[in-house]
């Protein structure tokens, strides 16, 4: 080779490892998550060891969302993956073991009792026989498990830890990073958990707040609220439990509706309008989870006041 060429060849070589973006010293894990608030979760523990994906995009519904055939094959690249026990993964989660056997798959709901769609808390001052009575009935004759653990900071806790562990066991030799990691976002759970308690220590009329979709109940039952929900066993309601609804709002003298995105807002704002209310976004699913609650708990505050 001439030495004119060899000393280009040199150079070019030079240029693209002077250009080069610098590469990590060690493989991160890829991770697997349902839905965006777990990201949250697994890059507060897993930091820049992890790379994460959510399955279901906010303007997705968890309830029945269905993966592309692109997200199926990145599936197959996956270390692991961290369930929420959100209602597609009964249909689901048994085809991305299928996809990928050698991933490891965590649910992060294990050891959480979960409690009834719909249920209506009474503890806040507001008696059953407050609720229209009809819409109350109706709330109650399904049992099937609320699935919106993340949106309770306690609840969480649990999920992180076994976040932290399943971290730990597919990567052990970085387990005290984890784990302190692990313990930072605990004590920013715990302090986010008292700045919202703060918000609802003081005595008011009552602590209901209407939304379109149950979505906010382990929400309400953290800080002494009641969620009363215009959607009936996920079916808008009737004609008469509209009413209901409007009568109780302009009882208690509600004038905020919170609804979210993966949902049609038109019998919310139909409600909204009769009480000369405004609709609210309360997304249940937002990526940046303390801002995210944050967020909510000061327009229900103002919204109960």
């Amino acid at each position: 080779m001439p030495w004119q060429t060899f000393f280009r060849s040199l150079c070019v070589l030079g240029a693209m490892l002077f250009f080069a973006r610098p590469a990590l010293a060690f493989e991160q894990i890829t991770v697997f998550v349902s839905i965006p608030p777990q990201k949250y979760f697994v890059q507060a523990i897993g930091k820049d060891r992890v790379t994460i994906t959510a399955v279901v995009s906010p303007a997705h519904s968890p309830a029945d969302y269905e993966p592309s055939p692109a997200q199926m094959r990145e599936m197959a690249k996956a270390d692991i993956y961290f369930a929420a026990g959100v209602p597609f993964e009964i249909t689901w989660l048994e085809k991305f073991a299928a996809v990928n056997p050698r991933m490891r798959l965590v649910k992060t709901d294990a050891g959480i009792e979960k409690k009834p769609v719909n249920r209506h808390d009474t503890a806040a001052g507001l008696s059953i026989h407050a609720l229209p009575q009809n819409h109350h009935d109706v709330h109650h004759k399904t049992d099937m498990p609320d699935p919106h653990i993340w949106l309770s900071p306690q609840l969480v806790k649990i999920q992180a830890n076994h976040i932290a562990a399943g971290l730990s066991a597919i990567d052990p030799e970085n387990d005290d990073f984890y784990q302190k990691n692990y313990l930072d976002l605990l004590n920013r759970i715990d302090r986010l958990d008292q700045e919202l308690k703060s918000l609802f220590t003081e005595k008011t009329a009552q602590k209901a707040f209407l939304v379109f979709h149950p979505s906010w109940g382990y929400f309400a039952d953290a800080y002494g609220l009641t969620q009363v929900s215009i959607e009936v066993e996920g079916k808008a309601p009737k004609a008469r439990e509209v009413k209901h609804l409007i009568d109780f709002a302009r009882r208690r003298n509600i004038r905020l509706i919170f609804v979210q995105p993966q949902f049609s807002t038109k019998q919310a704002a139909i409600i909204a309008r009769e009480i000369g209310g405004r609709l609210i976004p309360a997304d249940p699913l937002a990526e940046n989870w303390p801002e995210n609650l944050r967020r909510v708990a000061l327009s229900i505050k103002g919204a109960v006041e």
